[in-house]
């Protein structure tokens, strides 16, 4: 009787995978990875793994949540000794998911996310064609957060793992590494998705709290920012999608003590580290530099081939900011281009994101989409271009004018001249 309850259980057990399996119904999750009695660590997230797999007529599609069961596999480590700090969960028969992490001192970020399924695991992949452990790994996991932060995403971020079907969606999700502490920082990286979610300033910087707020004095502009040369590149490391533009950040927030302050500062490219993605329709490039985390994002319209730069965000945590300062738009509308060329200005251009936030470009060339040859397509030159190259030409035209208008009326006025002899 003890044996038949095992197994009935085992089998209630393993239709009750298959039914979340079916219906993607994610669950929340909590991990966390110590090395004796310190946390380095520690996740809260859900997360739905889709798979497509071959079957004897085809294809089909499983949906497989990772269960709130899952547990800390062998490979999770706070790293040393050449190692890097790894979070891997292990569930079911043979299924497995794993996060690695990198550092520069100021972000943290996934460099690499490594999922492993099990196609003999006729519960989750019933009728599969293929059997044995597959593993696929991605550098794009699109994780990023600032150090003694934590990262933060309630919004559905998809990470897809090669072109065969593969992919992870994570929601709620609020994860760190690094950790100096047992418990997650208070102060948090909000991602992209989030940050489009809303209009507004999160947490709000740019309206003064109290009426005894007062206003500095404007700023003195820093000067023109020095041009940074960036790219980012496919898994199979070609370039797709370069950047060269000087960036100079026009910010509003409250001090410390309580004072509004507009600051203009520039971002210096040596002290910058850039990273981004691309897929087929949208590009996104990240700069990092210390303290300050900016992203631009493009779209492309398949349809008519032209892109556009379609959202800005930016994290900054100055040393005289009274909280931390996140904000984006993600409905913007800068930089058009045609798929294939790029985007040109060299004049000084101000793109605005949000009333505390604006960014001025300088020198900027830029293509997100249809890099060849990791150069520049041929430049389709901004509106500020084309006026003052205008204005030259018309001066010129206005001045030759005036010359030939001169030279005519010398000629009238000297043939009127002669007409007035008469030959003796």
């Amino acid at each position: 009787m003890a044996q038949y309850s095992k197994t009935h259980l085992q089998l209630v057990k393993i239709a009750f995978i298959a039914i979340l399996g079916c219906v993607g119904v994610a669950q929340a999750l909590t991990v966390e990875v110590r090395d004796g009695n310190t946390t380095c660590i520690k996740a809260e997230l859900s997360a739905l793994i889709s798979v497509v797999y071959s079957v004897s007529n085809g294809t089909r599609t499983a949906r497989v949540p990772l269960p709130d069961s899952a547990t800390l596999g062998g490979g999770s480590s706070c790293g040393g000794d050449g190692r890097a700090p790894s979070l891997v969960v292990t569930f079911g028969s043979g299924h497995s998911l794993g996060l690695r992490f990198s550092s520069d001192g100021n972000q943290y970020s996934v460099d690499n996310l490594t999922l492993e399924y099990n196609l003999s695991d006729s519960a989750i992949f019933p009728n599969s064609s293929s059997a044995g452990l597959v593993t696929l790994s991605t550098a794009s996991a699109q994780i990023l957060a600032g150090i003694n932060t934590t990262y933060r995403c309630v919004s559905d971020s998809v990470v897809s793992l090669g072109g065969d079907g593969v992919s992870v969606t994570f929601s709620d999700v609020k994860m760190e590494a690094y950790m100096p502490g047992a418990d997650l920082s208070q102060n948090e990286t909000i991602c992209t998705a989030d940050q489009r979610a809303t209009t507004q300033v999160l947490p709000t910087t740019s309206a003064p709290k109290t009426s005894s707020v007062t206003t500095a004095p404007a700023p003195t502009p820093p000067g023109t920012p020095e041009q940074g040369h960036y790219n980012v590149t496919n898994d199979n490391g070609t370039a797709c999608l370069l950047a060269q533009m000087g960036l100079q950040l026009n910010l509003t927030y409250t001090s410390s003590s309580n004072t509004t302050v507009q600051q203009i500062v520039n971002l210096h490219p040596s002290q910058t580290r850039h990273t981004g993605s691309c897929d087929q329709t949208s590009a996104t490039l990240w700069l990092l530099e210390d303290r300050t985390n900016l992203s631009f994002s493009f779209a492309l319209n398949s349809t008519s081939n032209k892109y556009h730069l379609s959202g800005i965000s930016l994290s900054a945590v100055w040393p005289d900011m009274s909280e931390p300062f996140s904000g984006s738009n993600g409905s913007l509308d800068y930089l058009r281009g045609t798929l294939g060329r790029s985007y040109m200005c060299s004049a000084e251009q101000t793109l605005s994101v949000l009333t505390a936030f604006s960014l001025n470009t300088f020198q900027l060339q830029v293509q997100p989409f249809g890099v060849s040859g990791e150069q520049f397509g041929a430049a389709e030159e901004c509106q500020l271009d084309e006026d003052n190259m205008l204005i030259p030409i018309i001066v010129g035209a206005a001045l030759a004018g005036l010359v030939l208008i001169v030279l005519i009326a010398y000629l009238i006025g000297r043939k009127r001249s002669h007409a007035g002899y008469q030959t003796i």
